[in-house]
């Protein structure tokens, strides 16, 4: 079992927002895997299906992104599920420039209020991540009126650009791990 999370916050408002990229590239799997539509469970949006002979289960927590860990929970316990190898996480990185993508084996949150949940979760800080570069916050700005604001129309198109390589480094990352994934897609 390979499971996608892509964290972000629920509700129109939040759609076109950076912090909610990591959704945009669940929705993008979900579309060229033909995996959707999604169903609500208790913690998420869910869709599932078969991928290169995994089974797939994509997941976008409703829980907003400071508690995205919880979307988790009914993986915990899986006997087929380790969250080292069967375990990605996509989220937004404001440490990234945009169009930038950068897998990682595990490490810190990085001021990554999503990311610290589901390492609070897990406790572990050693999962498979994908960062997508929304570009660094203006020094006028606060960090979270950054990231809650929709993004200029160039730099949305660079990010939804990029995630025409997503289906094929995903589908690297389920059938070899994370290091060919890293030294194929990390710029």
């Amino acid at each position: 079992m390979k499971v996608i999370v892509g964290l972000g916050n629920p509700g129109p408002r939040y759609d076109a927002t950076r912090h909610n990229v990591g959704w945009w590239a669940i929705d993008r799997l979900a579309y060229d895997w033909d995996l959707g539509p999604f169903e609500r469970t208790d913690a998420s949006l869910l869709a599932d299906g078969v991928v290169d002979d995994h089974a797939v289960h994509l997941v976008k927590p409703v829980t907003y992104v400071n508690r995205s860990g919880a979307a988790l929970a009914p993986y915990l316990d899986a006997a087929e599920f380790g969250f080292g190898e069967d375990l990605l996480v996509v989220a937004d990185d404001v440490n990234l420039d945009v169009g930038r993508l950068r897998f990682r084996r595990g490490g810190g949150a990085g001021g990554h209020k999503g990311l610290r949940s589901v390492a609070g979760v897990l406790g572990s800080r050693d999962y498979p991540r994908l960062r997508i570069g929304v570009g660094a916050r203006p020094e006028h700005m606060d960090l979270a009126d950054w990231v809650l604001s929709p993004m200029e129309e160039d730099d949305e198109g660079e990010v939804v650009a990029l995630l025409d390589e997503l289906p094929a480094a995903a589908r690297l990352w389920m059938n070899e791990g994370i290091e060919p994934v890293m030294n194929a897609y990390n710029r």
